[in-house]
C-alpha cells in the first residue's frame, strides 16, 4: 500500500509542481489580462458539458483523421512510383523535400485562396503527414535485404509474393514509427489552420476567438483542451499500432 501512495505521489509531483510555478507566476504577473490564474483557468473547463463544445472537438478530430489518412495514403503512393521509377523519384524528392522546409503558415495562407476555410486545415494537416511519411517508406524500401530479394527472384517469386514476403515486413518498422509521429504533427497543423482560417465549429477557431476578445483564461483553457487531445491521438494511435504489430508478428 505504501509502495502504491508513494508511485502514485510520483507521477503526481511533476504536475503540482508545474501548477505551483504557474500560480507563482499568476501572482507575479498581478493581472488576469496577461495570465489567468490555474483556478480560473479550470473553471472554464465547465464548457465540457457544451454541446459546442464536443461539435469543435468532433469537427477538429475529423478533419485530423481525414488529413491523417490523406497524407499516409499519398506518400504510400508517391513512395511506390519512386521505388519503381529513377525519373518520378528525381521529381517527387525535391518537391517534397520544399514541402517539408517551407513553413506550414505560408501553405495555409495561400491555400485560403484557393479552398474553403473549412478544407485548409485538412491540407495542412496532410502536407505536415505526406513528407515524413514518405522518407520514412523509402528510407524502409532502400534497406530491404538485397540478397534475400535475389533469392526470391531465384526460385521464381511473384512480385506480389515478394512484396508481401519481404518488403512490407521491412518497412513495416520505419513505416509505423513513421506515422506515430507524424499524427500529433499533423493534429497540431490542422489546429493552426483553424486558427488562421477561423472555420465554423473548430477549436482553433475558439482559441482565435479567445485571443480577440482578449478572453485569457478561455484562450488558455482551450489550449490545455488541444494538449490533451494531442496526447490522447498519439497514445490511442501507438496503442493501436502495437496491438497490429503483435498480430502481424504472430501471423
Amino acid at each position: 500500500m505504501k509502495a502504491k501512495l508513494l508511485r502514485a505521489l510520483r507521477k503526481a509531483f511533476p504536475l503540482l509542481f508545474w501548477l505551483l510555478v504557474w500560480a507563482a507566476c499568476y501572482r507575479a504577473v498581478g493581472q488576469d489580462l496577461l495570465l489567468a490564474s490555474p483556478g480560473q483557468v479550470f473553471a472554464r473547463f465547465s464548457f465540457v458539458l457544451e454541446t459546442f463544445f464536443w461539435r469543435c472537438v468532433g469537427m477538429s478530430l475529423w478533419r485530423t483523421a481525414a488529413a491523417y489518412g490523406l497524407g499516409v495514403v499519398l506518400a504510400c503512393l508517391l513512395a511506390g512510383l519512386s521505388h519503381a521509377s529513377a525519373l518520378l523519384d528525381e521529381l517527387i524528392r525535391p518537391a517534397l523535400a520544399v514541402v517539408r522546409a517551407t513553413p506550414v503558415a505560408s501553405f495555409i495562407i495561400l491555400a485560403l485562396v484557393w479552398l474553403s476555410a473549412s478544407n485548409v486545415p485538412i491540407l495542412a494537416g496532410m502536407l505536415m503527414v505526406t513528407p515524413v511519411v514518405y522518407a520514412n517508406l523509402r528510407e524502409g524500401i532502400a534497406s530491404t535485404d538485397r540478397q534475400l530479394l535475389e533469392m526470391a527472384r531465384l526460385f521464381g517469386w511473384s512480385r506480389w509474393k515478394i512484396l508481401r514476403r519481404i518488403t512490407i515486413p521491412s518497412v513495416l518498422p520505419t513505416f509505423v514509427a513513421a506515422c506515430e509521429a507524424c499524427v500529433g504533427l499533423c493534429f497540431k497543423a490542422t489546429i493552426a489552420a483553424e486558427v488562421i482560417g477561423v472555420p465554423k465549429n473548430a477549436v482553433g477557431s475558439q482559441l482565435y476567438n479567445a485571443k480577440i476578445y482578449l478572453e485569457t483564461d478561455t484562450l488558455l483553457a482551450w489550449t490545455l483542451v488541444v494538449i490533451l487531445l494531442s496526447m490522447a491521438l498519439e497514445r490511442l494511435l501507438k496503442a493501436a499500432f502495437e496491438r497490429g504489430m503483435r498480430r502481424v508478428h504472430h501471423a
